[in-house]
């Protein structure tokens, strides 16, 4: 699940870089999003993964 967590980030920090170079990242995959919701898109993916990341690593058993 950490995996994903992280993945996730990545997928934010991808979303806010390529914003900045004036590429949609989801119109290109196929989702339309609407006005509202875009300005906060890498915000979302980023704290979901940082909440699959954490709820992952709370799990109380130490991984080596």
């Amino acid at each position: 699940m950490k995996i994903v967590g992280i993945l996730l980030i990545i997928w934010g920090f991808a979303d806010l870089g390529l914003s900045w170079a004036g590429t949609d990242l989801y119109y290109e995959i196929g989702i339309e999003l609407s006005n509202a919701i875009y300005p906060f898109t890498h915000w979302i993916a980023m704290g979901i993964g940082y909440g699959i990341y954490s709820i992952a690593g709370s799990d109380g058993t130490e991984q080596e």
